[in-house]
């Protein structure tokens, strides 16, 4: 698969040591485009290196069930994570980075390198995600009929619009890994939604959230998309 200028083609072409954005809540996928305000300076260091280099960067959660942990600023991270390219970068005058990362695929961390840059650099392994590098990897297990429908089911209970020819013209991956994305789920259920073994798990585990999310809007109030 071609992502920005770069042709991926299989785990091995994905770089072996990345630095590693750790960022609560936030879920990149194959193929998917996440855009970042980067504004701390160990950051926009991870920026330059990233240009001058590969220009790939991890996306990945710090860990969410070890409690509040006074870490230095180094919490333990997730082991999966998703690389991605930087596709665009835009300086804005007053000290940011305004930046796109473009997915490639899913990554195991093997380990934490030390070394003397403010950003934090992992080993990585894509083997186990050798679909990843596939567009067309499992569109065909996906329900996309009940999908949509859960979709609508949550977009009318709170009173939300979509555009829906964009959504009819829409591949079975890029709807369920843009749907995943955009959710207002917490860093375990992103978390669930990377980890799902195929793009069919994905939607089923996207489905199953939003019915639990359902079911609690009609107790506690609409709640609201990121």
């Amino acid at each position: 698969m071609r992502v920005g200028n770069h042709d991926y083609r299989g785990p091995a072409d994905l770089p072996a040591v990345i630095p590693v954005f750790p960022l609560p809540g936030a879920l990149l996928l194959p193929r998917g485009h996440m855009p970042l305000n980067i504004f701390e300076p160990r950051y926009m260091a991870m920026i330059d290196a990233a240009l001058r280099t590969e220009r790939v960067i991890g996306m990945v959660q710090p860990r969410f069930d070890v409690g509040q942990l006074d870490l230095g600023g180094t919490p333990p991270l997730c082991e999966i994570g998703c690389a991605g390219r930087l596709t665009a970068h835009q300086e804005t005058g007053d000290g940011r980075y305004l930046v796109t990362l473009n997915g490639i695929s899913r990554f195991r961390i093997i380990e934490e390198l030390p070394g003397p840059a403010p950003y934090r650099l992992c080993r990585v392994t894509a083997a186990a995600y050798e679909e990843d590098f596939r567009a067309d990897a499992g569109e065909t297990g996906v329900d996309r009929a009940m999908l949509l429908a859960t979709f609508r089911r949550y977009l009318d209970a709170n009173k939300l619009e979509a555009d829906w020819q964009s959504v009819e013209r829409a591949s079975n991956e890029t709807l369920v890994n843009a749907l995943s994305m955009m959710s207002p789920y917490g860093p375990a259920e992103k978390q669930a939604l990377l980890e799902a073994e195929n793009l069919e798990a994905r939607a089923e585990t996207l489905i199953a959230l939003t019915e639990m999310a359902l079911a609690r809007t009609e107790g506690d109030g609409p709640a609201r998309l990121n």
